[in-house]
């Protein structure tokens, strides 16, 4: 039998999320600002890390104790062009949203921008920071370490997080070149989603402590809490490249770390995370305008190149995305049985009526 799929209103699940975290204890900006990340996720199409987010992640975990609904930022260092803060386990997205406009100050200002930050909690989705600085007609880079799910090349115990390593850079197009992805094949909220709609995770992706490939997704998310199962990182095993994605997380992990003082490897908890946030003025190298140009003039010679056999088009990173929010501004964002369930549970013990939820 099909699983029932349901469609909300942009607006409708936008309000909603911001009452749940109201009634958590979230002050209402803070509130609209977690909201936002979630909702611009869900609204391009990267279900893993939208709505389907909003109770295991960040609810439970503020009534649990283990962060703080209220965010107390501070400046700990700062240079001309360059700052270290301390989130105090706050809201991850308030965290990053104030560092990242920290960073594109300091770049309009000198033309570049360094901001990292320590004892934050999940940022939600990257590149919602780097698009931040595309709006503003900068180049946007962030990164975030995570909790220990990735082996290094040659081993079986997870070390690393997916840690994301993020690029946004505005074209002359209706959308900027925006690359954000883990540096894993795949990442655990993905295989939250197989999980939810009870679909096996492909082979090849997930292995055990004996390096045996894993496909049950509630297994997995069960033996990735317990150390016991590990996502490969990009590009798999070390004859097809895993140690590029292996290298590229350490980087990330090394640059949310190292720079702040903070929280690394299996010290990490999810709630005492590391992020960094990078800025560039184009106009301190070049013409904003000519820049936009070439960089259209670059994706639009990709998709114009030779196809394969059965593939009429070419993707450039962003691209999707976009085409999926323009669809869904007019459909909604699709919610499946599992995520219908937990959602009417937080409408309920929240005591929240009149959203026009149609579950």
């Amino acid at each position: 039998m099909p699983e029932k799929v349901v469609w909300v209103k942009v607006e409708a699940l936008e309000r909603f999320i911001v009452d749940v975290f109201k009634k958590a204890g979230v002050p209402k900006a803070d509130a609209k600002t977690c909201a936002k990340v979630l909702i611009a996720a869900d609204i391009q199409g990267t279900d893993s890390h939208g709505v389907s987010r909003l109770k295991p992640i960040y609810i439970d975990r503020i009534k649990a104790g283990q962060q703080s609904p209220i965010t107390e930022l501070k400046v700990v260092r700062e240079g001309p062009t360059t700052a270290v803060v301390d989130g105090h386990r706050g809201m991850g997205m308030v965290i990053a949203k104030k560092a990242m406009n920290l960073a594109i100050k300091k770049a309009k200002k000198l033309g570049l921008g360094m901001v990292v930050a320590r004892n934050s909690t999940h940022y939600g989705i990257a590149g919602y920071y780097a698009n931040m600085a595309v709006e503003q007609g900068l180049i946007g880079v962030t990164g975030t370490n995570a909790r220990p799910s990735i082996p290094p090349t040659f081993g079986t115990e997870n070390m690393l997080g997916t840690n994301p390593l993020t690029f946004g850079m505005p074209s002359d197009e209706p959308f900027p070149f925006m690359l954000d992805c883990a540096t894993s094949i795949i990442q655990r909220g993905k295989v939250e989603v197989y999980a939810r709609i009870d679909k096996k995770v492909p082979k090849g992706l997930v292995i055990d402590g004996e390096g045996e490939y894993l496909t049950d997704p509630n297994e997995i998310l069960h033996d990735l809490t317990r150390g016991e199962a590990a996502l490969l990182p990009l590009g798999g095993l070390e004859e097809t490249g895993g140690y590029k994605g292996y290298g590229y997380a350490t980087v990330v992990e090394i640059l949310s770390a190292s720079l702040q003082g903070g929280a690394f490897l299996k010290a990490l908890t999810g709630t005492n995370l590391g992020h960094f946030f990078i800025a560039i003025d184009i106009s301190a190298f070049t013409d904003p305008n000519e820049f936009k140009k070439t960089t259209g003039d670059i994706l639009r010679g990709l998709r114009a190149s030779r196809k394969m056999p059965g593939h009429d088009r070419i993707y450039t990173a962003g691209e999707k995305e976009y085409l999926t929010t323009l669809e869904r501004k007019k459909t909604g964002i699709p919610l499946n049985e599992s995520l219908q369930r937990e959602l009417a549970q937080l409408r309920g013990e929240c005591g929240l009526k009149g959203y026009q939820l149609p579950f």
